[in-house]
């Protein structure tokens, strides 16, 4: 390992020919592609030239394994995120790498709040200002409600299955082919409620088509502060979105805290921190030990989610 290590530093301390390679295992323009994007700019000074390569398909599992397969020399580092590294795990019966074994992490980038959002009419008519009142409703009107998704395993349909399973209601699930077609089927007031990305539901929320119950972190987000957490009325309920840097396994430490340094310090400057802030997402700066028991946890999480759902892709 320590050829590894002298290689990247040599790389990096010259007039660098070949630049990291940072994968995005989704397309160009979502919040994942942007905030790498953000980061590949500032940390140019210190590691040299950053290029971002998006390699989308089969939920994020074609950008990952190419992580994974790649060398682990320091020239090719990743995006893991919820879908490729807790939830595809147990949603493809066929996976072509193992998030558990086939990466090194570096650091968490972002946390995002997911949101539990009515159509703003429904709940009016409904007089649902809260997530106790949703339950009472929910319990009072057996499979009356019901609430919207992507998509089969997809982080609303897991996040509604979650929250059914602990507020002990039934509402039925309709899956819709991607988030968009589910916002909109819950603003024209076809679904009644949805656990949607903040990101995407605060231009509903703000034009008050929808409103906001709750947001799905444990604590309040700085995004919605007067929004309440689910778990101040189920205890422990906790399903948000994150995504952070890893490498290929076998990667020197030496390696991995270079990199950690220099992503760290991106995360922590004001221009991503207002940037990122525009993107409703937090930066989460960490070790690449937090980081890595952060993915150990939530694979064991999602694996009981998914299993509840029934929920597979293939």
């Amino acid at each position: 390992m320590a050829t590894t290590a002298l290689l990247f530093s040599f790389n990096h301390a010259s007039a660098q020919t070949r630049p990291i390679r940072l994968i995005v295992p989704y397309a160009a323009g979502g919040p994942l592609d942007v905030t790498a994007r953000v980061l590949a700019e500032r940390v140019k000074d210190s590691l040299g030239p950053v290029i971002v390569e998006n390699k989308p398909g089969a939920g994020g599992n074609i950008g990952a394994d190419a992580i994974a397969k790649a060398a682990p020399d320091g020239l090719t580092i990743g995006i893991a995120a919820t879908a490729t590294h807790a939830v595809n795990p147990w949603l493809y019966t066929r996976m072509p790498y193992n998030a558990a074994t086939d990466f090194v992490p570096i650091t968490q980038m972002v946390r995002v709040p997911n949101v539990l959002v009515m159509n703003a009419e429904v709940a009016q008519r409904l007089k649902i200002n809260t997530v106790r009142e949703l339950i009472a409703y929910a319990k009072a009107n057996p499979a009356k409600l019901n609430y919207g998704s992507g998509g089969n395993g997809s982080a609303g349909h897991l996040a509604g299955e979650m929250f059914k399973a602990q507020a002990g209601i039934f509402a039925v699930h309709i899956p819709y082919n991607g988030g968009n077609p589910a916002q909109f089927a819950l603003q024209s007031g076809q679904v009644d409620f949805n656990f949607d990305n903040l990101a995407t539901a605060a231009p509903g929320i703000r034009a008050g088509k929808l409103k906001a119950l709750a947001v799905t972190t444990l604590n309040r987000s700085a995004a919605l502060p007067d929004v309440p957490p689910v778990a101040d009325t189920l205890k422990g309920f906790s399903i948000d979105t994150w995504w952070g840097l890893v490498a290929p396994a076998g990667t020197s430490n030496d390696v991995v805290m270079k990199l950690n340094q220099a992503f760290v310090a991106a995360l922590k400057s004001p221009e991503a921190q207002t940037r990122f802030a525009g993107l409703m997402t937090e930066p989460v700066p960490t070790t690449p030990e937090q980081f890595g028991e952060l993915l150990k946890r939530e694979l064991g999480k999602y694996q009981a989610i998914v299993k509840a759902t029934g929920a597979q892709v293939d």
